[in-house]
């Protein structure tokens, strides 16, 4: 059983990490552009608008994810509450992967907004005028 607890603890962890750091960086991202923390690809390091963006973006994203994830996470885990270790730690596995890999997907909406909003230059592309139907 305890093994049981153990490896819903570890599968909880990637949802309340993406959550939590999701809303550092969706509220309170970097101030300046650095290699050490925050959303760092060459499209987001180009300026501060871009880093400011997809930190942001990112951040919300993540928030957003991690709360889809953390319950369904939780739920998976209950049938096999009386599983043996080896079941138990087969579903902790996959789900943990099934985690990174949505984690490390969300590079693709985030590059695909600054794209987007961003020229290659990293200048923000202005809006079209809205036509006014007098």
């Amino acid at each position: 059983m305890w093994f049981w607890w153990f490896m819903l603890v570890c599968d909880l962890l990637i949802p309340i990490v993406m959550i939590a750091v999701g809303y550092l960086m969706w509220k309170h991202s970097p101030e300046k552009i650095n290699r050490m923390v925050g959303y760092r690809t060459a499209r987001s390091m180009k300026n501060a608008d871009t880093w400011k963006f997809a930190n942001e973006y990112c951040g919300r994203l993540w928030w957003k994810i991690g709360w889809m994830m953390l319950i369904p996470s939780f739920l998976i885990h209950i049938p096999f509450r009386s599983g043996s270790e080896s079941v138990i730690g087969i579903v902790g596995a996959v789900l943990c992967t099934v985690q990174c890999a949505v984690l490390v997907g969300a590079i693709f909406p985030v590059e695909r907004a600054l794209k987007r909003n961003f020229t290659l230059d990293g200048i923000r592309k202005s809006v079209p005028a809205v036509k006014s139907r007098v």
